[in-house]
C-alpha cells in the first residue's frame, strides 16, 4: 500500500501533465473570454471564484477528475461571477453578495468597536501600516477594512475627499477632519 501511494506509473505522469497543461489552457481561455475581472478581487464572490478555480484546477491535474468535469466546473464558476457582476451594477443586490468596508483608524486613532466587529487586531492594523509606508500616526488619515478583506492605508497630507469615503461603514464626516467636504471646496 504505502508503495502504490509513494510511486507512479509512466501512463499516470502523462495523465497528470496532458490534464495540468490542459486545465491551465482552458483557464487561460475562459479568463480571457470573460475579461480582466476574472480573477479580480473587487468582492468577496470574485475571490471565492479565484479560491474555486485553483481548486477545479488541483482536481483536475492530480486526475481525481476528468477534464472534461473540470472545465464545465469553469465555465459555471465564471458565467456566475458574470452574472454577480451585472447584477451588482443593475440593482441592490450588491448588498446581498458583498460586505461593506469599515472604518478601523481615523485620524490615527482606533475605532476599538469596529477592530472587535471585523475581528482584527491593533497588529494587524500596525502590520498594514508598516506596509504602507507610513512613518508618523499624525499622517495616518484613516485605516479601512475593504469588502474584500484587503486593508486600504489612506495617509498623507490634508485630508481625503469624502466621496472615497461615502460607503464606510463607520465613517462619520462630521466627526472627523481626515475629510474634505467637496462641496464647501466649490462654494470657497
Amino acid at each position: 500500500m504505502t508503495e502504490r501511494w509513494l510511486s507512479t506509473d509512466l501512463h499516470q505522469v502523462w495523465l497528470v501533465v496532458v490534464s495540468a497543461i490542459a486545465i491551465f489552457c482552458a483557464v487561460i481561455l475562459i479568463a480571457r473570454t470573460v475579461g480582466l475581472r476574472a480573477f479580480s478581487k473587487m468582492s468577496s464572490f470574485d475571490f471565492a471564484v479565484t479560491v474555486a478555480t485553483g481548486s477545479v484546477m488541483a482536481a483536475v491535474a492530480s486526475s481525481s477528475t476528468s477534464l472534461a468535469n473540470g472545465v464545465l466546473a469553469l465555465v459555471v464558476l465564471f458565467a456566475c461571477q458574470w452574472v454577480v457582476a451585472q447584477l451588482r451594477r443593475r440593482t441592490s443586490f450588491a448588498k446581498v453578495v458583498d460586505n461593506q468596508p469599515i472604518a478601523l483608524m481615523v485620524d490615527g486613532e482606533f475605532i476599538a468597536e469596529n477592530l472587535t466587529s471585523s475581528r482584527v487586531t491593533e497588529s494587524d492594523v500596525y502590520a498594514k501600516l508598516r506596509e504602507a509606508n507610513v512613518l508618523r500616526m499624525d499622517d495616518v488619515r484613516m485605516v479601512v477594512l475593504e469588502t474584500t478583506g484587503e486593508v486600504s492605508v489612506l495617509h498623507g497630507d490634508g485630508p481625503v475627499d469624502e466621496e472615497i469615503l461615502g460607503d464606510v461603514r463607520g465613517f462619520d464626516p462630521t466627526r472627523t477632519p481626515a475629510v474634505r467636504d467637496r462641496q464647501s471646496d466649490d462654494v470657497a
